[in-house]
């Protein structure tokens, strides 16, 4: 029961940035952070009405815009915290994207952001595995320049050796990259527990 909820609200976060602009609404755990900081989690307005009426949320902020029905009228809920707390995923799976979420979506060698790819900094035809200690994020310029190369052979040099990231870290990671619509009333909620700046 318990895992099965945890799946199905991980699935039905919206992604689709048209969606964004009408009413989606922030979806919080138990203990009032948000289940998913990269996508961000949210709902369409629809899912956040149909959670508060069969009761497995609680409302903690409102839109000013409402649904009707015939018997009932219901402000569009903004921010919803779940009644259940979802135990967040330890493993993080060794996926393109979250390999470009570790190294911030920007090549490992030069810094550029966009057009990336992976890169094996120890090539496979030197022995080089496929795993979270040998590929990073890189731009399509410095793959094809280091090609096969070894690191030393190429020029090129490494920002940051790469990792194998917790699942926490990759998390709180999602936080540098917030979508382009974030309504007012969920700002409290996405920083609160940030560090204060002196």
């Amino acid at each position: 029961m318990q895992e099965h909820a945890s799946t199905e609200f991980r699935h039905e976060f919206v992604r689709e940035p048209s969606a964004l602009k009408h009413n989606p609404a922030l979806v919080l755990n138990a203990d009032y952070r948000p289940l998913s900081y990269y996508p961000l989690s949210l709902w369409t307005w629809q899912e956040a009405v149909k959670a508060a009426f069969l009761d497995r949320v609680t409302i903690l902020s409102e839109y000013e815009d409402v649904v009707r029905s015939p018997t009932t009228e219901i402000k569009i809920p903004s921010v919803v915290v779940l009644k259940e707390y979802v135990k967040p995923q330890k493993k993080v799976a060794f996926t393109r994207f979250n390999l470009f979420l570790r190294d911030e979506f920007s090549c490992q060698y030069c810094g550029a952001k966009g057009d990336l790819t992976f890169d094996h900094v120890v090539p496979r035809a030197h022995g080089g595995v496929t795993s979270w200690e040998n590929v990073v994020a890189a731009c399509s310029r410095c793959n094809l320049s280091k090609g096969s190369k070894t690191l030393k052979n190429s020029g090129l040099k490494l920002r940051k050796p790469p990792y194998k990231p917790e699942a926490e870290a990759l998390r709180n990671m999602g936080r540098k990259f917030p979508p382009n619509h974030l309504h007012e009333s969920w700002i409290d909620f996405l920083y609160w527990d940030a560090e204060l700046q002196e």
